[in-house]
């Protein structure tokens, strides 16, 4: 603790003492700790947000003077969460990365509707349709919300999506009414993850807002470039080497057919090769003593396809290679490890 700090813990009562001494020990006994802002939160929801939370995370509210007293206290670069300290706010403390944290706090969110002098989240639109409000007043009201209405076939109806707020706009009371009485609930509450702190990084709310499906294919699709890269530059890796063997064995082979090399490996593809060029020879021959009198009536002997096809599709194979059942099964294995870092 800083010369500063203990001056100022010297200075107040006993029971924010304590308080700071809790909310420190709050702050060590994470990995991960943020600021969330519960603003406009009932405070039923929050205790139920709170209870929500059990197990994976916990919500800690204090005075904002406390907060900071606590984090300048515990340094290390928690002091650095002061700055997003401000208004109505919490500290979150939590074992899981800031990743899973944000993910399922953004998660825990629910509609509820806006109160006069809120300000829209978003843009609120009024979809077209029948309202199923009575012919009455509140046609009038519709309209003085800059929604179209008009009475129809008994009842209110909008008859084109109305754009009546803008993000960022101040909710009027007659708009609020409105809403209210079409039952729609234009906003989220929740807990608005500001910033986190986990082993030595700092993470803003914008950071941790990432698509990790795209984030996963985008990851496995460099997995799949990489490996093919590898395999057309023959450089082995523990996951290409296979893949590398095989497209060599292949090769060779063909490259001893071509050559006519009498290995034992491909001594029987080179006698079904000239077996089958005796063949064609023979039958391209109008006499049917072209083809030996051993050979007739016996049926020709098996060939390796994959070994006479080797050439014409070697380079078609070797980009292939890394779209084969083991690349996915590697890439199987890169998502499992994406999803324990997301959550």
């Amino acid at each position: 603790m800083s010369a500063e700090a203990e001056r100022k813990t010297e200075t107040i009562p006993e029971w924010k003492r304590e308080e700071v001494a809790e909310l420190t020990d709050f702050v060590e006994s994470y990995n991960s700790v943020g600021v969330v802002n519960i603003t406009g939160i009932p405070s039923k929801q929050l205790q139920n947000m709170r209870r929500g939370l059990h197990g994976s995370a916990e919500l800690r509210v204090s005075r904002n003077t406390l907060v900071q007293r606590a984090l300048d206290s515990v340094g290390a670069g928690f002091e650095d969460l002061e700055e997003y300290v401000s208004g109505q706010i919490g500290l979150i403390g939590t074992n899981d990365n800031p990743f899973g944290l944000y993910k399922e706090l953004e998660a825990s969110k629910s509609p509820a509707p806006i109160s006069a002098g809120e300000i829209a989240p978003n843009d609120i639109l009024i979809p077209e349709g029948d309202t199923g409000v009575d012919p009455g007043p509140f046609v009038g009201e519709l309209q003085q919300a800059g929604a179209s209405a008009r009475i129809m076939d008994g009842s209110i109806h909008v008859t084109e999506d109305s754009l009546v707020a803008e993000e960022g706009d101040e909710v009027s009371e007659e708009l609020a009414n409105v809403l209210s009485e079409l039952g729609m609930e234009p906003k989220e509450v929740g807990l608005d993850l500001r910033a986190v702190y986990s082993d030595g990084v700092m993470f803003e709310s914008d950071e941790l807002a990432i698509d990790v499906d795209e984030y996963r294919t985008d990851i496995e699709t460099a997995a799949a470039f990489a490996r093919n890269l590898s395999v057309n530059a023959v450089y082995p890796t523990e996951q290409t080497a296979p893949l590398l063997i095989s497209k060599a064995t292949g090769e060779a082979k063909s490259l001893g057919l071509q050559a006519a090399i009498e290995s034992p490996d491909v001594v029987p593809d080179l006698v079904s090769k000239a077996d089958a060029q005796l063949r064609a020879l023979a039958a391209q021959i109008d006499d049917e003593d072209a083809l030996p009198e051993e050979l007739r009536g016996v049926e020709a002997p098996a060939t390796d396809s994959a070994a006479e096809e080797e050439e014409s599709t070697d380079e078609e194979a070797t980009e292939a290679e890394p779209e084969d059942d083991d690349d996915d099964d590697d890439d199987e294995d890169a998502g499992a490890g994406l999803g324990a870092m997301f959550g």
